[in-house]
Parts: structure tokens; sequence; C-alpha cells
């Protein structure tokens, strides 16, 4: 590579650093207090504030079937039949296993609707405190010898906004471990479907995902507030850790 390749290159990176603390400031002084407005706003709909549980129920439309009628008498056992004396034309009573009679066993509507609500604030949440991240990591000079105290700040608000941008990324896992669990109760009500403790395990779980939406988007208007109160209070040492030389920044 020539030296005017490096130079070029640096350039971009060094283009790419500016343009990347210009956007953090502005998200820390702006952006945050307005996601956190907004937030607010949104946990105070209908959709949040005073909702019932119930609203979150739906039909699984896996009908009951009727019961078989016992021909034999209670105590008898069935004689064991080996599978190479059942013709084609033989007809065995009993109760459809995984029988779908109205056809494919929908979503939670209510819940898929406040899934599809709450995700994108998790992924801003996610890219936000990606870009503080790189914001401060770019703030941190040189290891030096001494007056390392604003230093120790950014590491100190470094790692809270890592910890931040791990736990909105784990809201994802958490909500695609809850249709796993669904998928995995309604089969079984689908399997059983005499046995009304799987129907209202269905429920139960609804209830729950509901509720952890819920403190989902508590915790990401939490968040919020947290960053930038920490930011806020310490941004003269966030950008400037040694005042007396400024010069060994990156």
């Amino acid at each position: 590579m020539t030296d005017v390749a490096k130079k070029f290159s640096n350039f971009q990176v060094q283009d790419y650093k500016d343009s990347l603390k210009q956007k953090a400031e502005h998200l820390i002084i702006k952006g945050f207090p307005e996601k956190i407005v907004k937030l607010n706003e949104l946990l105070e709909t209908p959709n949040f504030e005073n909702r019932e549980l119930v609203d979150v129920h739906q039909d699984l439309n896996i009908p009951v079937p009727p019961p078989i009628q016992a021909v034999n008498e209670p105590n008898a056992k069935r004689p064991r039949v080996d599978s190479s004396e059942i013709s084609s034309n033989t007809t065995l009573e009993g109760t459809r296993v995984y029988a779908l009679p109205n056809g494919s066993v929908p979503c939670n509507k209510p819940l898929s609707d406040l899934i599809h609500l709450v995700k994108p604030h998790i992924r801003e949440l996610i890219e936000d405190s990606n870009l503080l991240k790189m914001w401060i990591s770019f703030m941190i000079p040189k290891i030096e010898d001494g007056n390392n105290f604003g230093v120790s700040i950014q590491e100190d608000t470094l790692a809270e906004v890592q910890s931040v941008e791990s736990e909105a990324a784990a809201f994802f896992d958490q909500i695609s471990r809850y249709f796993i669990s669904r998928a995995k109760i309604v089969s079984k009500v689908a399997k059983y479907p005499h046995i009304e403790d799987y129907r209202r395990a269905v429920k139960e779980l609804d209830e729950k995902e509901y509720i952890s939406l819920w403190l989902v988007m508590c915790e990401i208007r939490n968040r919020y507030c947290s960053l930038h109160d920490i930011v806020i209070k310490n941004l003269e040492k966030i950008k400037k850790p040694r005042s007396s030389n400024a010069e060994t920044l990156y």
C-alpha cells in the first residue's frame, strides 16, 4: 500500500470516528430524553396500562372430540393385535391424536401485535448502546502512569453500557423462547385434547408473556434513563479524562 493510500485510509477512519462522536453526543443530549418521553407515553397507552390479563387470551381452535363409548366391560383388557393381522379395511376405534379438524392453530394475535410493537424498541436500545460503547472507547486515552481517575470513570461507564447492550440482546431470546414453549404446550393440547390442564397452561403462559413484555418496556425506559443519567453526570470526564494531557487522546 502506498503512502497516499495509507493517508487516505487513515483519513477515512478518522472521519468515521468524528462522525460517530457527533452522533453519540447528539444522542445523549437530545435523542435519549426524547426516547424516554416517548416510552413513557407508550407505557400509558391501553396496550400496557390497566389491561386485563383475559384480554390476551385466545381460542386454540382445537375442539374436544366426543368421548368414545366403551363397548367391552370396564375391566376387560384389550386383546393384543399383531400388526400383520390388521388389513387395510380394518377400522380402529379411539380418539385421534394430533387431530386438527379446524385447521392450523394460530399464534396469539394480541401478544403477536404487542411483540411487533416492542421489538423495534429493543433493537434501538441495542444500536444506541453499541454507539455509546464505541464513542466511549474512542475517548479513552493511551495508557500512562498516573492521572487515571478520569479513565476509571470512562471504564465504569463503558461497563454499564456493555451490560445494557447484553441485557437488551437477551430480550430477543426471551421472545423466541416464548413461542417455542407455547408450541410445545399447544402440541400437548392437540395430542390430549380432553385434558383441560394443558389448555389452562397455554393461557397462563400467555399471561406470563404479557407481563414479561410490559417489564421489557419498563426496563428499556429505565435503561435509557440510567444511561442518560450516568453519561450526563460524567460527560466532562468522559470527553476529557486527562485535561492536562488532552493531546494524548486517540
